[in-house]
């Protein structure tokens, strides 16, 4: 008797041992393919202008606006598709003279490596319709986890000399990101451009299906691609200096 209930216990193990393994196995092979993310966007005003400290003006306008210039964006993604938009309403104001790129519209279609970008620059508003940016990103064994995923980090560059610095994770699958930021093998949830003194970070990320509706590409504006819209900007900002360049920086996010 006694055998036989060591036997009907031992059996009872095994099964509990195999339904906790195959329970463990099943959670860690879940990936996301659809949803949403919060990007929390901040950039330091003060370091923008370090370069005119000298300006008594400059100076005493620096002195009344917070260090940090904080607005939110939303990317709805699901497997090949991408819309990046502004999100939540920030109650700080505006600040005058921080670049382009505070309402970028960005609808990427990843199967396509195409992307259509509603951008509004010094008061103009154009269309932008190109390929996707193709960026060397050189991934490293770096972790850290953003939003409650663990990302790994990656650097890469654009417009020839500007560093961009990705945390990105493959458990979401789908290889969109911020802007018009992507090429990972998995969705970045953070983003660093050190030469903008600017960085986004995802807060959260919800399972929200998105509608085929919500990646209608943008239709206000000049439509341009990204080569013109550089030219024009060029001639443009020729006499801006480096305040120029980075403007331009900007505009090509």
């Amino acid at each position: 008797m006694k055998g036989e209930k060591n036997f009907i216990m031992k059996k009872v193990v095994i099964a509990l041992t195999a339904i906790l393994a195959s329970v463990a196995g099943f959670s860690q092979t879940q990936f996301l393919a659809k949803g949403k993310i919060e990007f929390e966007r901040k950039i330091n005003v003060h370091r923008q202008y370090e370069n005119q400290e000298d300006d008594t003006w400059f100076k005493e306008y620096l002195s009344k606006m917070p260090k940090f210039n904080t607005t939110y964006f939303d990317l709805h993604f699901n497997d090949t598709k991408t819309l990046y938009k502004p999100g939540r309403e920030m109650t700080n104001p505006r600040v005058w003279g921080i670049g382009p790129a505070k309402e970028n519209v960005i609808v990427t279609d990843l199967e396509a490596k195409t992307f259509n970008a509603q951008k509004s620059v010094f008061e103009e508003n154009y269309l932008v319709q190109d390929s996707v940016r193709d960026i060397e990103w050189k991934i490293s064994d770096e972790t850290r986890t953003i939003a409650g995923f663990e990302c790994r980090k990656a650097v890469g560059k654009i417009c020839d000399s500007v560093y961009v610095v990705a945390f990105f994770t493959d458990e979401i699958t789908t290889p969109g990101g911020p802007e018009s930021f992507n090429g990972l093998p998995g969705m970045i949830l953070g983003l660093a451009i050190p030469r903008l003194y600017t960085t986004w970070f995802a807060t959260k990320v919800e399972l929200v299906e998105p509608t085929a509706n919500q990646f209608n590409p943008p239709t206000k504006g000049k439509k341009v691609n990204e080569e013109a819209l550089q030219k024009k900007l060029q001639e443009s900002l020729k006499d801006w200096g480096k305040e120029g360049q980075k403007n331009i920086w900007w505009t090509l996010l």
